[in-house]
């Protein structure tokens, strides 16, 4: 079967969802998950810059979540929002782990997978603003904005672990 990348059905302005829909390229639905899709790449620049193989589990695992998410928010269907229990037990997790005497506020840049982290999540704050339209406006769950809403906080500590590791490292 050949991959199609390029199907000229777009060139109006318009894209197709999950269910067959037409809407508009512009439809906050489709900034959301295209936003979310940003978000990913970044996470994916982090995952592939990371020294530490059991952070890269988590980010591959979250990039993996991301995917079936975006599929949800195309309404393609069997497709359920995930569950924002997991990204808050990562929050929990680093919290946890990293001494108590490191600032909560950082600068990005100790490492190129920590800036990255970094970027992920002020897009993911970007996606948070989308949503909240779609959530106000009924056309997505409660938990799938609560997955969003978390999401940025759980990359923010995703970029403190990977950088207490690579100070861990360096010492």
């Amino acid at each position: 079967m050949e991959i199609k990348i390029t199907t000229k059905t777009g060139d109006q302005g318009m894209t197709s969802l999950g269910n067959g829909e037409r809407v508009p390229k512009d439809h906050p639905r489709v900034e959301l998950y295209g936003t979310l899709d940003e978000c990913q790449a970044h996470i994916g620049m982090a995952r592939a810059t990371c020294k530490n193989e059991e952070i890269k589990d988590t980010l591959l695992r979250l990039e993996r979540d991301l995917s079936r998410f975006m599929g949800y928010l195309a309404l393609f269907p069997d497709l359920s929002a995930p569950d924002a229990i997991w990204l808050e037990e990562i929050i929990s997790k680093v919290l946890r782990s990293i001494s108590k005497d490191k600032p909560s506020f950082v600068l990005p840049g100790e490492s190129i997978s920590e800036a990255a982290l970094h970027i992920a999540r002020t897009v993911a704050r970007r996606a948070e603003r989308i949503a909240v339209k779609l959530l106000r406006n009924k056309e997505i769950e409660e938990n799938a904005y609560v997955f969003i809403n978390r999401l940025s906080d759980a990359l923010y500590a995703l970029a403190l672990w990977t950088n207490n590791d690579l100070q861990n490292r360096e010492n």
